[in-house]
């Protein structure tokens, strides 16, 4: 399929686009017969994060997007930040636009937080889910501290900007275990060695630090209405993320739901060839990707 559509929708608060690759018909692929529409989302990573993902389902109909505030998704309503249940509705009304019925989807990160919301919320919308690596710390034993590690993060965004913050986030997503209480007290680390800036630019519009942080991380799952869901549930985690903090909040959404952990290759950003300087294992996870939405 070599058939782009990119389509503008208005929202409260935001100016949504995205982008619809391969032919609508009836809600299926035209070279995938009885497939729904495959929705791959991130967040805050746009569409072009999963241009290497989105490059071995070429027989289906595949549709990606840039979350408000992100790319050219462009707030309107002068908003510093935004929660999942948000981000859900705007899933919400770009399934309903593209008319095309109940959607597959794969989300990765805080689209698997926002994931979890629109299935909770509109169940009917989404056949299949599957929730990669969702980093909500609500579901963790050491949720408090790993809750003030991220106001930290946030915080030191908003008093000294993208560096140093961006520093401390690197070190909290990489870390492996339980948070200790004296996380977001012990010494911070160089944003040099990470190859970040050190100085201020004065922006303070990141989508990460500023605008999805503290919603994605603090958000709470509604696990009843996700086990009465119609919705087909996967929860998976990358297999070279085990004991990390997306990884573990998988692990546990997945025995809460009472279903097995699945187990994709590479890392939290798994999927990417290239994309954003990252090199996961996009082929492998392409495999998977395809192997589990067959299982269905």
């Amino acid at each position: 399929m070599s058939e782009l559509e990119t389509r503008t929708l208005e929202v409260p608060g935001a100016t949504l686009r995205y982008d619809i690759h391969g032919e609508l018909k009836g809600g299926q692929g035209a070279g995938a017969a009885h497939r729904p529409v495959l929705m791959l989302v991130g967040s805050p990573m746009a569409a072009e994060g999963f241009g290497s993902l989105r490059s071995y389902f070429t027989d289906r109909t595949v549709v990606t997007y840039d979350p408000r505030g992100v790319g050219r998704s462009v707030r309107t309503d002068g908003a510093e930040e935004t929660v999942p249940e948000e981000h859900a509705d705007d899933l919400r009304r770009v399934i309903e636009d593209l008319g095309a019925g109940a959607v597959e989807m794969f989300a990765s990160s805080g689209g698997a937080v926002n994931g979890l919301a629109l299935v909770a919320g509109r169940p009917e919308l989404v056949r299949t889910l599957i929730a990669h690596e969702p980093p909500t710390a609500q579901v963790l034993p050491d949720r408090e501290h790993a809750l003030a590690a991220c106001e930290d993060i946030h915080e030191t965004y908003r008093r000294s900007g993208m560096g140093p913050a961006m520093a401390k986030f690197i070190a909290l997503t990489s870390a492996t275990g339980p948070f200790s209480a004296d996380w977001a007290e012990q010494q911070a680390p160089d944003p040099a060695a990470f190859g970040l800036p050190t100085e201020d630019d004065g922006n303070r519009d990141d989508p990460l630090l500023g605008q999805n942080i503290r919603g994605c991380t603090g958000y709470r799952p509604d696990f009843d209405a996700l086990r009465a869901a119609p919705t087909r549930l996967v929860v998976a985690a990358g297999k070279e993320s085990e004991g990390q903090f997306a990884a573990r909040a998988a692990t546990r959404i997945a025995d809460r739901l009472g279903i097995p952990l699945t187990v994709f290759p590479s890392h939290h950003g798994g999927f990417l060839g290239g994309e954003f300087g990252q090199q996961g294992e996009p082929e492998a996870f392409a495999t998977t990707l395809r192997e589990v939405l067959a299982a269905d």
